[in-house]
């Protein structure tokens, strides 16, 4: 498990169940970006969604923090259902005011590592298809459409998978 991972000025760690108010608000800035009309109304209680994902014993929640404050977040842990080898990435975000500083790609090096060590062999995760800009970020990642996971009509996300390396 990845306790603290430093990367120059920037530390990647568990986050705590006291910062799922900070995790929130970073999480609904960032989703903001890419919905159209704005983000969609919701009755979720984002501060508490956030509290319950970083307790939930079989999943696992990732900071990039710089300078005591939080600036990227990601959520995975096995799919319910899913085979054990699998995981999936549920929420990646970095704060907009920060991006292209390289906090997306420490913490996805953070959260494979993290994956390898766990025994994982395949990661999954669904993007908005308004999301361009994550979209192409995965990509340069490796991840790829999932061939066995097409797009519903009317669907507004795309499942992408990524094969994770071995070491």
């Amino acid at each position: 498990m990845i306790n603290d991972r430093i990367a120059g000025a920037r530390v990647i760690r568990t986050a705590l169940p006291a910062e799922a108010e900070t995790i929130a608000d970073l999480h609904f800035r960032a989703r903001s970006t890419y919905y159209p009309d704005g983000v969609p109304r919701s009755d979720v209680d984002w501060a508490e969604a956030w509290r319950g994902s970083v307790e939930r014993p079989e999943g696992q929640v990732l900071c990039a923090v710089e300078q005591s404050r939080i600036v990227g977040i990601a959520s995975f842990r096995t799919p319910d259902g899913g085979p054990a080898d699998t995981v999936k990435l549920f929420q990646f975000h970095v704060d907009p005011d920060r991006w292209r500083a390289g906090i997306g790609t420490d913490l996805h090096a953070a959260c494979v590592e993290q994956w390898r060590a766990d025994g994982r062999r395949r990661a999954m995760l669904d993007v908005h298809v308004d999301n361009r800009r994550a979209q192409a970020f995965y990509a340069r990642l490796g991840w790829f459409p999932d061939p066995e996971n097409p797009p519903a009509d009317g669907d507004h996300h795309l499942f992408l998978r990524f094969s994770v390396p071995g070491e």
